[in-house]
Formats: structure tokens, C-alpha cells, sequence
């Protein structure tokens, strides 16, 4: 791979794709219905990386940001955030013509992502900031695209399994968020050992619960991996500790985890 396309960061798309993809699983849909959304979010997840880097490139402290941006300026990474915007907001247009709703909650999504980008210091709302803005409301949009939805196609209709399997991927996702800046060193980070041990320990146990309820309820054993995840966690911060800055292997990890899970779901929708 080029260098070029790492400033694109690519391995991060799962982080918004997978909740669509679970939507479609779940729900049945066909997937060349949804293409056009699956698109548009995967520009704008580049368009989020993009942006974070010309934020995070002012600061000398983002040493992997640097590293990875070497050669280049802030205006030649904000071109690429505007061509990605530009593109995937094109994809998006075939969907909210159909559905101007849609729009809304893109405008939401987009609103979130800024602050996050901007504020990424805010301890604990950030990641609930994220979490919204990449795994519910990408959700709901696949489900209205849909058109299984209430209120006049205002929001979507969601059945117990599904808002059992959105909640425990949120809270999975929540406490990987909060292992991921504690590697770079940012909000958490910023916290006592004890404290940020007993914040992430807090998230991996309400995932943990989340996830085992889920699986006695429905049955459903692709929530086992919702469960293996926060032990790892956990693991961890079996101890309270301030030398994670710069593990940047065991923030690797949890990426390519990501990414399996990314090509599970396209798997298990192309085989049903």
C-alpha cells in the first residue's frame, strides 16, 4: 500500500459499515438496495480520518499523526477531505431525495463527528458522541432507506433483538474507543490509573452483561464474540496502569478484530 492511501486509513471503515451491515443482516434486506449509503458512509468515515489528522497535525505531540502525514501539508489533507465529502455526499443524494429524512440525520452524523473532531479531549462524551454518530444513527438510516420505519418514516422500527444487538455492539465499540485513546495518549488518558481503570472496567462489564443477555435471549451465537471481547479488555486493566501511551501494537489488534468482523458480516449476507 502506498503511502498516499494509508492517509486515507482505510482500516477504520469498519467502524461504520459493520452497524449497517448488521441492519441489512438482521432485518433481511436485500444489500444492493443499501449500496449507495454503504458508500456514502465510507467516504465520510475518510472524510472523519482526514479531518482528525488536519486537526491532530498542529499538535507535536501527535507523533503517529506526523509520522503518518510526513510530506505533507494541511491544505493536501484537507483536499482530500473535501473530495471525499463532495463524493460521498453525491452517493448520499440518490437516497435522500427518495427520503429527506435521511438528510436529517445525515446533518446530525456530520454535526456529532465535528465536535468529536474538535473536542476530542472531552472525557466520556466523546465516545458517547461517537457511538451515536457511527453505529445508531447509520442504523436507523439503513432501516428507513428501508422503509421499515414509523411516525410517517420519521424513525425506524426496531424489534428487541435488534436494540439488544445495537446496544451491545455500542458498548463494545465504547470500551475499544477508550483503549484506542489511551494508546494515543488523549481524554482518558488524561485521567488517574485508577480512575480510567475503573471507567473502562465500568463499559467491558456493561458490554459483557449486555452481550450475555443478548445471547440467552435470542440464541443468536454471533453475539458471542460481543462477550470474548470485554475479557480482553478487562484483562488488560487488570491493574491499574499509565504505561499503555504508544502500544501502538495493541491498538493494531483491536483494528484487524474490527476488520474481521467487517468481513464476517459481508460473509454471512452474501451466504444468506
Amino acid at each position: 500500500m502506498s503511502k498516499g492511501l494509508k492517509l486515507l486509513r482505510l482500516e477504520y471503515l469498519f467502524s461504520v459499515i459493520v452497524p449497517c451491515l448488521l441492519a441489512i443482516y438482521l432485518n433481511g434486506y436485500e444489500l444492493a438496495n443499501h449500496l449507495f449509503l454503504l458508500a456514502g458512509f465510507g467516504f465520510y468515515a475518510i472524510t472523519g480520518n482526514t479531518l482528525n489528522d488536519m486537526i491532530d497535525m498542529k499538535d507535536p505531540n501527535e507523533k503517529e499523526t506526523l509520522e503518518r502525514t510526513e510530506g505533507y501539508g494541511r491544505k493536501e489533507i484537507g483536499t482530500l477531505a473535501i473530495a471525499s465529502f463532495f463524493l460521498g455526499t453525491i452517493c448520499f443524494m440518490n437516497n435522500i431525495i427518495e427520503k429527506p429524512i435521511l438528510g436529517i440525520y445525515l446533518i446530525v452524523i456530520i454535526v456529532l463527528v465535528v465536535i468529536y473532531c474538535f473536542f476530542k479531549k472531552l472525557v466520556i462524551i466523546n465516545h458517547i458522541l461517537l457511538g451515536i454518530s457511527h453505529i445508531f444513527l447509520p442504523y436507523f438510516m439503513i432501516k428507513i432507506n428501508a422503509g421499515d420505519s414509523i411516525l410517517n418514516g420519521l424513525i425506524p422500527e426496531m424489534n428487541l433483538l435488534e436494540w439488544l444487538m445495537i446496544t451491545c455492539i455500542t458498548s463494545v465499540a465504547y470500551t475499544g474507543q477508550m483503549l484506542h485513546e489511551m494508546i494515543d495518549g488523549d481524554s482518558l488518558a488524561k485521567l488517574k490509573p485508577k480512575t480510567a481503570q475503573i471507567v473502562i472496567w465500568v463499559s467491558a462489564l456493561i458490554s459483557l452483561v449486555i452481550g450475555v443477555v443478548s445471547l440467552i435471549l435470542t440464541l443468536e451465537l454471533w453475539f458471542l464474540p460481543f462477550i470474548i471481547f470485554p475479557f480482553g479488555i478487562m484483562y488488560i486493566f487488570r491493574t491499574p496502569r499509565n504505561d499503555i501511551r504508544g502500544w501502538t501494537s495493541l491498538k493494531d489488534i483491536g483494528i484487524m478484530l474490527g476488520n474481521f468482523l467487517l468481513a464476517y458480516f459481508i460473509v454471512i449476507i452474501l451466504a444468506s
